[in-house]
């Protein structure tokens, strides 16, 4: 049974790292002390140890230690043996050509399918979608394939913003972006603003947070769904 969640970022406004998430974070990995971090991503291009130990900051404070999985010998060993994973952000393109050149990528989708519990944010949300291809992130690296995770039966672009009336920008909102990967791509697409995370227990996919998430399918107008809603296809 899938234990997952799937968050849009690691921080909000005017909050710490992970704050807001922490009560859902003690229930989530209630089951064990230690989780496995994935620290890939690189935010800023942020060392391994250093992403882990700022990551660390927060899990200490609902007594959990974290463990960087770069420092284990046998990475897939360690994510088939692990009860609790936590991916973070930064760029999608950095962190999926890690997985895949690690052979990383189908060891922990089976360990999410075999009940994992796992969190993602950011680009480590992304990765939980059938493919990266709704990411925001720049391709300063070229990985060897696009396809994620699909431990859900949608793509999420994080972060998703919505267009500002009063803006005097002309370029492309993320709504256009999404839109032209639907003339390419049959995905649904779920625009997560920030502070809203998706419930993954089981089947069963609810929206969470207090905010609506936007939904995008081939061929149909965008529209919201709310918070604690069902998300199904």
């Amino acid at each position: 049974m899938k234990n997952l969640i799937v968050a849009s970022t690691s921080t909000v406004y005017g909050g710490g790292y992970l704050d807001y998430l922490s009560e859902t974070l003690s229930d989530l990995f209630k089951h064990t002390n230690e989780v496995i971090f994935i620290p890939y991503a690189r935010p800023g291009g942020i060392t391994h140890d250093a992403y882990t130990e700022k990551a660390s900051e927060a899990f200490k404070k609902i007594g959990k230690e974290l463990r960087g999985l770069h420092t284990f010998t046998d990475p897939q060993k360690a994510i088939r043996e692990a009860k609790g994973i936590f991916t973070g952000g930064g760029n999608t393109f950095v962190l999926v050509t890690a997985l895949h050149q690690l052979q990383l990528m189908q060891p922990l989708r089976e360990a999410i399918f075999n009940g994992l519990s796992y969190l993602g944010t950011s680009a480590g949300s992304n990765i939980c979608g059938i493919s990266m291809q709704t990411t925001n992130d720049m391709p300063i690296v070229y990985p060897p394939s696009f396809k994620t995770l699909g431990v859900v039966p949608f793509n999420i672009n994080p972060h998703y913003l919505d267009p500002d009336p009063s803006s005097t920008h002309m370029g492309e909102t993320r709504e256009t972006r999404i839109n032209e990967f639907h003339t390419q791509n049959t995905i649904p697409v779920i625009g997560l603003r920030e502070g809203s995370w998706l419930e993954v227990k089981g089947a069963i996919i609810k929206l969470r947070g207090d905010l609506n998430a936007r939904i995008f399918e081939q061929d149909k107008e965008p529209y919201e769904l709310t918070p604690n809603s069902i998300v199904s296809f």
